[in-house]
């Protein structure tokens, strides 16, 4: 018999005694209750993260698109309540709360709580406080960043507990490894791989899970504090307008 054929033979390995089977799949099958069980909870936790990642990426392009529409209206318009009139079409933007809020405290500061216009010919109404409006457009911004940060904290708690989850799988698989070697009384490869490659399985799913949850919830954060930086700007340049116009 040739060399190559010596060699052929060892790769196939000895007649009759059929092919290894390493489907992916059927170490799944082969697991036990517990194992399956961590596979199903990271499954989910992977499934719902997402979720939340095509969430968030909607409702920020959402926003992002709607923040540069309303403060260009924001800054060509010569009114107020020109800018109110479009607020209804741009719910999405932040810094239409912000507005919204800012400009409902103007109204009642400059009517004197009244909803009716002053009479003809009264002096022109002036803003009784500004520190108010200051603290109106504050409460505007927790709720908004309330609402941007909505999930975003889900994505860290997945991101932590997940790669522990399938520790626990790999650490279940192994000792059920050992058990079974116990068992058959040998420590052979043919005994051991299946059982560490299946419990392997766990940790690969766990980081599966994790990876891109630590990656998107630094990035939603990112794009959160981006968003922050925008209020604060508007709310300056919303207490300037009003501190010229209104004082």
């Amino acid at each position: 018999m040739s060399t190559f054929a010596l060699m052929a033979q060892a790769v196939d390995g000895p007649a009759g005694t059929g092919e290894t089977q390493t489907d992916f799949f059927q170490l799944l099958s082969q697991g036990g209750a517990i194992a399956q069980i961590v596979l199903f909870i990271l499954l989910i936790f992977s499934a719902i993260s997402w979720g939340v990642i095509l969430y968030k990426f909607f409702q920020f392009a959402r926003a992002s698109r709607e923040t540069s529409t309303f403060m260009d209206v924001f800054r060509k318009s010569s009114k107020f309540s020109e800018v109110q009139a479009v607020c209804p079409t741009l719910k999405n933007s932040p810094l239409v709360g912000l507005f919204q809020a800012g400009y409902a405290e103007l109204n009642t500061q400059l009517r004197g709580g009244s909803e009716t216009k002053p009479p003809a010919g009264s002096p022109r109404p002036t803003l009784k406080s500004l520190d108010a409006v200051d603290r109106a457009l504050l409460r505007a911004t927790t709720v908004e960043m309330t609402r941007l940060e909505h999930f975003v904290p889900f994505l860290a708690t997945c991101a932590s507990i997940t790669p522990f989850i399938g520790l626990f799988g790999t650490v279940w698989g192994i000792m059920d490894s050992f058990q079974r070697i116990g068992v058959a009384g040998s420590s052979s490869l043919g005994v051991v791989a299946p059982g560490i490659a299946h419990a392997l399985i766990a940790t690969a799913a766990g980081l599966f899970a994790a990876i891109p949850a630590v990656y998107f919830y630094n990035h939603f954060t990112n794009r959160v504090k981006h968003f922050s930086n925008d209020m604060d700007d508007f709310s300056l340049e919303f207490l300037n307008i009003s501190e010229r116009n209104f004082t």
